[in-house]
C-alpha cells in the first residue's frame, strides 16, 4: 500500500500555512509541515521570507526550514533529497506529512518524481568548454544525447555546456534527467485560490507589515554578518530592493513600491505553476471557510472524521462542489 501525502499551494499570501495548520487541528493531529518554499530554506532570513512564527511552528511542526546559510549553494536537486528524507521519518512515525509552499517547481518535481541531478557548476570544466568552437559541442552532446535536439536550441551555448556537464558529472545524458520515475505515494493536491485584486491587496499589507517587523534591518543586519547583496538568497524579492537602497541607490519608499510590484509579479508566475484549470488540484476559496472546506476534503480523502462539527455536511458540501470534489 502507498504512503500518502497532502500538498497545500497556491500564490504567496494567500494563507497556505495557516490552512494547513487548520487541517491538521481539524482532523486532529498526525501530521508535519515539509516546507516546500525556496527562500525559507535559509537561515537569519526570517520576515521577508514569511516563514511560519514559532507558534505555528508549535502547532504544527515545521520541516525543511532553517537548512543552510545564505552563502550556501541550494538547488532543485539538494531539496528533493532532502523532502524525500523528510518524507520517510515522517511516514515512520506514522503521521502524514502535508507539503507546503509556492514553488511550484519544488512541489511538482516532489509529487511527479522528477529525476534531477544534483550536479555543481564545475568551473574548470566550464572554462575548457567555453574556450572550444560552438559547433564542437554541439556535435558531442549530439553525440552522446541525441534526443536533445528535441529540447536543446544549439545556439544556446551556455544550454548545451550544462547538458555537456551533467553527462560528465553522472554518466548519464540529460534527456535521461528529463523524465520522470513513478511517485511511490497517492498525493492530494489542495489549492487556495483568491481574485487578483483581493490578492494584491494582500500582498501590499504583507509587505507593509514586514516593513513595520523590521525588515530592513534584517537586510542590513545580513549585510553586517558578510552576506553580499550579490549571493543568489539575496536576490529574493524585497532583499534585492532594500539591498539597492542600503547602498543608496533608491528611497526606502521606492523599494517598497518596487517589493510589492514585485511580489504582483511573483504571485502570477505561481499561478502559471499551479493553474486554475489543473485538474490535479482540489480547489478552494481563500477566504475564513477555507479550512473547513479544506478539512473535509483531506478526510474524505484520509477517510478520516473532523475534529470539528462546523467542518460536516452542512457547512461544506457546496464549497466541495465549487471545487470539483
Amino acid at each position: 500500500m502507498k504512503q500518502r501525502v497532502i500538498a497545500v499551494v497556491g500564490a504567496t499570501a494567500t494563507g497556505k500555512t495557516a490552512l494547513a495548520i487548520e487541517v491538521a487541528r481539524r482532523l486532529r493531529g498526525g501530521f508535519e509541515a515539509l516546507n516546500a518554499d525556496s527562500r525559507q530554506v535559509y537561515r537569519h532570513m526570517e520576515i521577508g521570507t514569511a516563514k511560519p512564527t514559532a507558534a505555528e511552528r508549535a502547532a504544527l511542526p515545521h520541516r525543511l526550514i532553517d537548512i543552510v546559510d545564505p552563502d550556501e549553494e541550494f538547488s532543485l536537486g539538494r531539496w528533493l533529497e532532502l523532502a524525500k528524507e523528510a518524507l520517510d521519518e515522517v511516514w515512520a512515525q506514522g503521521r502524514v506529512p502535508i507539503v507546503v509552499g509556492g514553488t511550484g517547481q519544488y512541489v511538482w518535481a516532489l509529487l511527479e518524481g522528477w529525476r534531477v541531478p544534483r550536479v555543481a557548476a564545475q568551473q574548470m570544466l566550464r572554462r575548457e568548454m567555453e574556450a572550444r568552437p560552438p559547433e564542437e559541442l554541439v556535435a558531442e552532446l549530439r553525440r552522446i544525447d541525441p534526443e536533445s535536439q528535441d529540447f536543446i536550441d544549439p545556439k544556446n551555448v551556455r544550454r548545451v555546456i550544462r547538458a555537456l556537464e551533467v553527462y560528465h558529472a553522472t554518466g548519464k545524458p540529460l534527456s535521461h534527467w528529463r523524465t520522470k520515475d513513478a511517485p511511490r505515494f497517492e498525493s492530494l493536491v489542495i489549492g487556495l485560490r483568491l481574485a487578483r485584486g483581493e490578492l494584491y491587496e494582500r500582498i501590499d499589507a504583507r509587505v507593509d507589515a514586514m516593513m513595520a517587523a523590521g525588515f530592513e534591518d534584517e537586510v542590513r543586519g545580513l549585510v553586517e554578518r558578510g552576506y553580499g547583496c550579490d549571493l543568489p538568497s539575496m536576490s529574493g524579492i524585497g532583499y534585492r530592493q532594500l539591498c539597492d537602497h542600503l547602498r543608496g541607490e533608491m528611497s526606502l519608499a521606492e523599494a517598497v513600491k518596487r517589493t510589492k510590484t514585485g511580489t504582483h509579479r511573483l504571485a502570477r508566475h505561481q499561478n502559471v505553476w499551479f493553474k486554475a484549470g489543473d485538474e490535479r488540484i482540489r480547489w478552494t476559496e481563500a477566504d475564513e471557510g477555507a479550512g473547513g472546506a479544506a478539512a473535509a476534503i483531506a478526510a474524505e480523502w484520509l477517510g478520516a472524521e473532523t475534529g470539528d462539527e462546523e467542518t460536516g455536511d452542512e457547512e461544506t458540501g457546496d464549497r466541495r462542489q465549487e471545487t470539483g470534489g
